[in-house]
């Protein structure tokens, strides 16, 4: 039988998978790395403790079943962050800018001016959440480091690229068009970076990753600098399609949502980019060996599983994200405590980088557990936002990532939406999405059809009709505390 190193570097830290050709997880690995906050609205991370994290994750899962059956490497990844990196030493002159920073608020207005061209190239909007700003106040700000960038020395990524980096000792700087179209830097219709906004934003093209398909065999890791391992990196996508394609969602039409550090609603929209004006981005999905492209329309949410980070490292009100259910279901309701998680913004469908986070409604009554239910009533809010933009009705959810295990959660978001949402038996399905690139890949499946029978479900929630009119009121409470949070910075 042969299995699958599926390689997932998230926001706060790295799991690794072995995938069975049956689609089922024979091991997992897990390493956080730091976060950090050097002032109010940055985010940054170090490099090399992405690099640690990736490889203690990986010894790991090899350490639990071996190697001997590996034939191939996935590779997902958190969007947007952007890393600059020594071409020859592959040490990093700088922290990662993380794509929760803000910094470029300011630049970003500066440039309101561009932002009808820029949607039109990239699909996306002027926003700090992207890459190509990070680039731009790293060139205004840090001459000296991007002299280096100028003179080819550093080159320019996003974690895909470093880690591919890394993985073969520095001779392949690659990447994938679902993280290259989240850089403000690509064109989504030529599907390759855009000369006019590399210079709009003053960036090297030379810097950049060469773009290739998201599944094939393609680089090779050196056994030297990756755990004795010399195998294919045969799948690469950025998390939230990498999330889509685990999901096994194939077909114009299908939708998921995952709660990750931010929650992240994408609809397969199929060949050809779907456009909205009402606070969806157009990325593509995912690219065939042969070139054919799978677009799909996203609405990112920036801080859910990160709002629950912050009640157990900032308030230390939880010991663990886990406990947030249990203690949640202590109360019948937030009574009317409502929390808008705008801790780094508001992202779709309002897009407020000025907004900040705000908890209204508390009484000499209310405890932590209202704040904790209120919190996951905040991530289910913020889901209906993003679908009641979608330009047609979704009849039923998938859902995955961590906060996935959380059936109080499901639940709430089934009685917001009013439609089934539905949880895979495998709610890792950002890891299993590149497991399955790399799969096909190296001929482990060799269709989405055979992929797709690997898809398992657990269980389904039904919105319960007799809480329709409290969910309605507590989204109408909702939208009204949005408003006190915007443009507050």
């Amino acid at each position: 039988m042969s299995s699958i190193l599926a390689i997932d570097a998230g926001t706060t830290g790295v799991t690794a998978l072995i995938v069975t050709e049956k689609g089922e997880v024979a091991a997992r690995g897990y390493e956080e790395f730091d976060q950090h906050f050097p002032s109010p609205g940055r985010v940054e991370h170090v490099p090399e403790g992405i690099w640690q994290a990736t490889l203690e994750a990986c010894r790991t899962v090899l350490a639990a079943h071996g190697k001997d059956d590996l034939v191939g490497i996935g590779i997902t990844n958190q969007r947007e962050t952007v890393v600059l990196w020594d071409r020859e030493t592959l040490g990093s002159p700088r922290r990662a800018i993380v794509w929760q920073d803000r910094r470029t608020t300011a630049m970003c207005s500066s440039m309101a001016e561009h932002d009808a061209r820029v949607r039109e190239l990239t699909g996306l909007r002027l926003d700090p959440y992207f890459s190509a700003t990070k680039l731009a106040w790293i060139r205004e700000n840090e001459p000296h480091t991007w002299t280096h960038v100028e003179s080819g020395r550093y080159a320019i990524g996003t974690v895909d690229s470093y880690l591919i980096a890394r993985m073969t000792r520095g001779l392949h700087h690659v990447s994938d068009v679902s993280n290259a179209s989240r850089t403000l830097l690509f064109d989504i219709t030529a599907n390759d970076w855009s000369e006019e906004l590399c210079d709009l934003f003053g960036v090297p093209r030379d810097a950049l990753p060469e773009i290739g398909p998201n599944w094939g065999e393609g680089v090779v890791t050196d056994p030297r600098s990756f755990l004795d391992l010399s195998l294919p990196i045969a799948g690469v996508a950025g998390d939230q399609q990498a999330a889509l394609f685990g999901q096994a969602a194939f077909e114009v039409g299908d939708s998921k949502c995952t709660y990750g550090t931010g929650s992240f609603v994408l609809t397969n929209t199929g060949t050809t980019p779907q456009r909205s004006d009402s606070g969806l981005l157009t990325s593509p999905g995912w690219m065939s060996p042969s070139g054919e492209v799978t677009y799909v329309l996203e609405g990112s949410i920036f801080v859910t599983g990160a709002a629950v980070q912050w009640l157990r490292d900032g308030l230390q009100i939880i010991g663990s994200a886990a406990e947030t259910e249990a203690l949640a279901r202590t109360v019948t309701s937030s009574e009317g405590v409502v929390f808008v998680p705008a801790l780094t913004g508001l992202g779709a469908p309002h897009w407020d980088p000025d907004a900040r986070g705000t908890i209204i409604g508390i009484t000499r009554g209310t405890t932590r557990a209202h704040i904790v239910r209120a919190t996951l009533e905040a991530i289910t809010f913020e889901v209906r936002d993003v679908i009641a933009t979608m330009p047609t009705p979704v009849a039923s959810l998938n859902v995955d990532g961590g906060a996935a295990a959380n059936n109080l959660l499901c639940q709430l978001q089934a009685d917001q939406l009013g439609v089934d949402v539905s949880r895979p038996r495998y709610v890792e399905t950002t890891g299993l999405g590149a497991a399955f690139l790399a799969g096909l890949g190296v001929g482990v499946w060799s269709s989405f059809d055979e992929i797709r029978e690997t898809w398992a479900l657990d269980r389904t929630f039904s919105p319960d009709a007799s809480r329709r009119d409290a969910a309605d009121e507590a989204y109408a409470s909702w939208s009204r505390a949005v408003e006190r949070s915007r443009q507050w910075a």
